[in-house]
């Protein structure tokens, strides 16, 4: 048996559990909208991941950061950095880097994919499994700021003073859209659509 069989859903804002009159209705402790399924979750989450899934070539090939240091230029992506972080014997810090701004945007972008196919194709298979997926991508997914230090990180390593300056590349900027669509597509996804049955997969994806 599923809440939705008995018009049950929780609120997203302060978490009360309550019974809709309808399909949607307004949390009586703190007035937001509660629903049963989120309006257009597979649609929005299509748009977000796949514009991440763009992104995330760019962010990785072009120079997230610019040093111009006494008539010297040099320009430094990603995957730069975890070399020369690798070069000078900082090992673990190179591990951070790799890990937070290389492997962990794919990986959300892989399983929300597997997610989302999953979904659409109305599969009864290890839906257990694919719920605690998306709770580890939501846990994930809070600590996405950490992409952003990384950049900061990177820049820390430059010692020259006054005499140096430093410009966010275009990878900066993709790599910034990757983090942040990511974010939503895994906020726009509702694991919830994982419980559905056949039959009403149609009207649950479109979130009435």
């Amino acid at each position: 048996m599923r809440a939705r069989d008995f018009q049950l859903a929780s609120c997203r804002t302060c978490g009360l559990l309550q019974r809709l009159p309808a399909t949607r209705g307004h949390c009586p402790r703190c007035g937001s909208t509660v629903r049963l399924r989120k309006l257009d979750s597979v649609q929005l989450t299509w748009t977000f991941l796949l514009t991440a899934a763009i992104a995330y070539l760019p962010a990785n090939l072009y120079p997230v950061m610019t040093v111009v240091s006494l008539g010297r230029t040099q320009s430094d992506t990603i995957i730069s950095g975890v070399y020369y972080l690798l070069l000078h014997g900082d090992w673990p810090l190179a591990l951070i880097v790799f890990v937070a701004s290389v492997l962990v945007p794919l990986v959300k972008i892989v399983a929300l994919t597997y997610l989302l196919l999953s979904v659409q194709r109305r599969s009864p298979l290890r839906r257990a499994q694919r719920t605690r997926l998306y709770r580890l991508i939501e846990l994930v997914g809070r600590w996405s700021m950490v992409d952003i230090f990384v950049v900061a990180l990177l820049a820390a390593l430059v010692h020259a003073g006054a005499l140096a300056s430093i410009q966010p590349g275009t990878g900066a900027v993709a790599f910034t859209v990757v983090v942040i669509l990511s974010m939503l597509a895994a906020l726009s996804f509702d694991p919830r659509l994982i419980w559905d049955h056949e039959e009403d997969y149609d009207i649950a994806a479109r979130g009435s």
